[in-house]
């Protein structure tokens, strides 16, 4: 039986699991979760992505049931895009997971830093040692 806790058991938790972790996927999510979209405004609300990249992410998600495309009859054709039921829920963990992250930034900056600075020691050490 496919387990949800052993990936290895279960190939589509594995494929779903890479695609919903996604960064664009992620941030495409969040962003339609406001509402139906056309993908321009999704080119500028999306920083940083490519407009194949973001072609691409969205008939991933199209494909996963994840977003609706619908297309406007009219000159030029208006097409806009927006999460089905199965979207708007996984939107649901995804804002949690980012409210997870603001709260806990401070902490995860000084163990950053706090890493840096040691691994940054140790290879000042390891550069002594095989000198001397």
């Amino acid at each position: 039986m496919c387990s949800p806790y052993d990936p290895a058991q279960c190939p589509t938790v594995s494929e779903m699991l890479s695609r919903l972790g996604d960064k664009w996927s992620v941030l495409v999510i969040m962003v339609l979760r406001k509402g139906p979209q056309r993908f321009s405004d999704l080119k500028r609300a999306v920083v940083g992505i490519s407009q194949r990249m973001l072609t691409l992410t969205l008939r991933a998600l199209e494909r996963d049931g994840m977003v609706k495309r619908t297309v406007y009859p009219t000159i030029p054709p208006r097409v806009e895009y927006e999460l089905t039921e199965v979207g708007q829920s996984f939107s649901d963990p995804i804002e949690a997971v980012g409210a997870w992250v603001f709260n806990n930034y401070g902490k995860i900056h000084e163990a950053r830093a706090e890493f840096d600075e040691r691994t940054a020691a140790e290879r000042g050490n390891d550069k002594l040692i095989r000198i001397g």
